[in-house]
Formats: C-alpha cells, sequence, structure tokens
C-alpha cells in the first residue's frame, strides 16, 4: 500500500486486523483508504472495525463519516463507547459477503 506520510515508508504493509489508526494518514488518503481497507476486512470475514480518527475539532470524524454513508455494505456506523475509544473512535458493522 503507497503511503504519503513522512514517518512511514513508501511501501509497508498495513495489518488488516479491524482496528484502523488514521493518526498515521494524511486527511487527503482517508478518502481512498477507508473503503479499501473496509473491504479487505470484508474479504477476510472481519465485520466489526474501528476507526480511530482521534477526538480533535471533529473534522476527520465528519469525513470518515461522509465516507462510510454511501458504502452500501456498511450496516451500521457508531462512536465507540467508553473504553473503545468513545468520540474518537467509529464502530462499523459491515455485511458479510454473499
Amino acid at each position: 500500500m503507497a503511503n504519503e506520510s513522512p514517518d512511514l515508508p513508501d511501501e509497508f504493509e498495513l495489518p488488516i486486523d479491524g482496528v484502523l489508526d488514521l493518526h498515521t494518514f494524511r486527511p487527503r488518503e482517508v478518502g481512498e483508504l477507508v473503503p479499501d481497507y473496509l473491504a479487505e476486512c470484508r474479504a477476510r470475514g472481519i465485520l466489526t472495525v474501528r476507526i480511530i480518527h482521534g477526538k480533535g475539532t471533529g473534522a476527520l470524524r465528519e469525513t470518515v463519516h461522509s465516507i462510510l454513508k454511501p458504502i452500501d455494505y456498511v450496516r451500521d456506523f457508531h462512536l465507540a463507547m467508553g473504553d473503545s475509544g468513545s468520540w474518537g473512535a467509529t464502530v462499523v458493522e459491515l455485511e458479510p459477503m454473499e
């Protein structure tokens, strides 16, 4: 996977484990990264994904939510509860592949 973030090598292996931490990515990378990551999770049978966007101003959270809305295999998404990240993370429920 290519990445433009200065702290990561040009090519790196992003773990597909159901947790996507956006802190190491630039906001402009999120539009392609989130759907690609969700599709790969779904293909591997990972149907609950936690996307860590941080609390901050809420701009990245809003961007993530706007990306999730049109994806037809996203069953539901909501802010994480308690020690799962609270409003700094979004939990995404995916439809299984047929």
